[in-house]
């Protein structure tokens, strides 16, 4: 029975800005005898976010849902992924990560709904930004990366390490750039916190946590209920069954992966302008860690149009979690994992067959 409300954390931000990565962090702050959980919504559809995280602690829950289901108007889906972590973990702490191509306005008017006052505490929504994006269009001038911003209770720059070489070579201050930015959306009241991954975390981004989130006015509403229209999301899933479950039901049929005579499941994705592929592979198969990383290589640099690539594989090496976004890539060993996974996401759509073909070229035979 729960006697205390959980506080709540929205972590969003753009791809490829950090946030699975300050997630982690965080989780290295937990308490001990505490069980923060964790809910993890991807844009694609085979859900990698989960592994990167790597868990080991038994004092961690975390849920995917996948596809973008999270940011749904009914939100079913996310109800349903949320009473299951509560239902199961009853954690002290539950952090909440969008998909980079998401609608935080929608998942926030969810947890505000009436049933939930007793059950969620919502606390200081985070919105990371790397501020070195603000000159391109596809971040500067997106609705979600305006809404994302809009929502936020505590902005925080991410990747700060990487802004003075930037800032040597484009010339400007990026921080100069982001208040620019943040005026011109009417939000420079919004505060600012900056975060340098390598240096660990401040106390005023801890703190900035623990605050009660704030009720802000947006387009002279709540910003809390803001709808989304039909025309402006493409991440929107039937909800079918799930619409017929419990609010409060501690079980939804989850759907696994059907494996091909290869051992390989293939899964499309598409919206808000992106396009997303993502395989699956089944863990006897194991990927030569060499011919995987100029796999990997190949993809990053021969496409333009290719925003994000992440993956959890099996290798010759041990599990590698590979993390690739705009030139920048961090490779780190994994203790387990059941099943290898990889998933691009782009601008346009991509030869996924031969990407495909390539990727299977580097299994072991």
């Amino acid at each position: 029975m729960i006697v205390k409300a959980i506080p709540t954390n929205i972590i969003t931000g753009f791809l490829g800005v950090g946030k699975t990565s300050l997630i982690k962090q965080l989780l290295k702050t937990k308490p001990e005898g505490e069980t923060w959980a964790v809910l993890v919504n991807e844009f694609g559809e085979v859900g990698i976010d989960a592994g990167l995280m790597d868990a080991s602690d038994s004092g961690v829950q975390i849920r995917e849902v996948a596809g973008g289901c999270m940011c749904c108007a009914a939100g079913v889906p996310t109800q349903v992924a949320i009473n299951q972590l509560i239902a199961r973990a009853r954690p002290d702490r539950l952090l909440i990560e969008p998909t980079g191509l998401g609608h935080p306005n929608e998942i926030i008017k969810v947890l505000s709904a009436p049933h939930y006052h007793n059950v969620i505490s919502l606390q200081s929504t985070l919105c990371l930004v790397d501020a070195r994006k603000l000159r391109d269009e596809r971040y500067h001038g997106h609705d979600n990366f305006i809404q994302q911003l809009q929502v936020a209770d505590v902005i925080v720059t991410t990747k700060t390490d990487l802004y003075p070489e930037f800032e040597a070579a484009e010339g400007g201050r990026l921080a100069e750039d982001l208040s620019q930015y943040l005026n011109e959306l009417q939000l420079s009241d919004t505060r600012v916190v900056e975060h340098n991954a390598s240096q660990g975390l401040s106390e005023t981004l801890l703190d900035s946590l623990k605050q009660p989130r704030r009720q802000k006015a947006l387009n002279g509403k709540s910003a809390a209920f803001t709808p989304v229209t039909a025309s402006a999301s493409f991440l929107r899933k039937p909800t079918d069954n799930l619409a017929l479950q419990s609010v409060f039901a501690e079980e939804a049929s989850e759907q696994g992966f059907q494996f091909d005579a290869r051992g390989l499941v293939r899964k499309h994705n598409q919206g808000e302008g992106c396009f997303s592929c993502g395989w699956v592979v089944e863990p006897m198969q194991e990927f030569d860690f060499d011919k995987l990383m100029q796999f990997i290589s190949a993809q990053t640099q021969g496409h333009s149009a290719l925003l994000r690539l992440k993956a959890v594989m099996i290798t010759s090496d041990g599990i590698a979690g590979i993390n690739w976004s705009d030139g920048d890539m961090a490779v780190t060993e994994l203790d387990d994992s059941l099943d290898s996974r990889l998933e691009m996401i782009a601008t346009e759509a991509l030869n996924w067959d031969a990407i495909e073909q390539a990727l299977l070229d580097c299994l072991v035979v």
